[in-house]
């Protein structure tokens, strides 16, 4: 009937390549990171598998709404929490665990918050806590423009979200690409070619950013606006 392989987590997986990218910009070994995840549902849930799976690296805290669970020394094991959720509705109480809110999920102490929960989590009164080096926006808006600014200044490596959770939308993408043709892609094949966009849409965001001299969330607007501009130049619109 249609439909494409790798679609369920194409959402996470396209955010797990620009991680691995801005890991390489800055110099991070993914095998040694220690990563938090504010937000449990499709695309956080995934996150934390991946984390795992592709880097081998540490996924100490996860968050739902109501709360969050953090295991700082040996690391959350994510198959037991995902079970613990399907038969709880909440990550919280899971084993092995102790209870923290979901603010104090931002503000520990790792190498890799991912925000895959709500918009404006990350605000200005809680951006100068944030200790990790890199901030994953899965979430659709969840840093405020005041933040922003904040993260910006203190170093910290914010992949936005319409960069970091494209994934869904390119392997939806995909799909219509493989039902117009009737020909149909393997799941290998799908998460090779999303990796070819999403890697090259990084790529192309940072080079704005350091080119501009500005945050990426702006790289990635001016490198949107000018494909519009271009457009439209070639179009004869303009």
């Amino acid at each position: 009937m249609g439909g494409s392989a790798g679609r369920g987590d194409a959402t996470a997986m396209g955010g797990m390549y620009t991680i691995r990218e801005a890991a390489k910009e800055l110099g991070m070994d993914l095998s040694q990171t220690k990563i938090a995840i504010q937000g449990f549902g499709n695309a956080g849930s995934f996150a934390a598998t991946l984390s795992q799976e592709l880097f081998g690296a540490t996924v100490v805290a996860v968050s739902d709404s109501k709360g969050g669970i953090y295991n700082p020394p040996d690391g959350l094991d994510i198959e037991a929490v995902i079970e613990h959720k399907k038969e709880t509705r909440s990550v919280i109480n899971a084993p092995n665990t102790r209870t923290i809110t979901n603010n104090e999920v931002l503000e520990l102490d790792v190498d890799i918050i991912i925000a895959a929960a709500l918009e404006n989590a990350i605000t200005k009164e809680n951006a100068g806590n944030i200790k990790a080096k890199i901030l994953a926006e899965l979430a659709n808006g969840p840093t405020t423009p005041e933040a922003d600014e904040i993260l910006y200044k203190n170093g910290v490596h914010v992949i936005p979200d319409f960069l970091c959770n494209a994934g869904g939308v390119t392997a939806s993408y995909f799909e219509m690409v493989q039902n117009m043709y009737m020909y149909y892609w393997t799941a290998e094949e799908v998460y090779a070619r999303l990796d070819q966009k999403m890697t090259k849409a990084y790529h192309e965001v940072l080079y704005a950013s350091k080119n501009h001299n500005v945050n990426m969330r702006m790289g990635a607007y001016a490198v949107a606006v000018t494909r519009v501009v271009e457009a439209m130049k070639i179009r004869g619109w303009v």
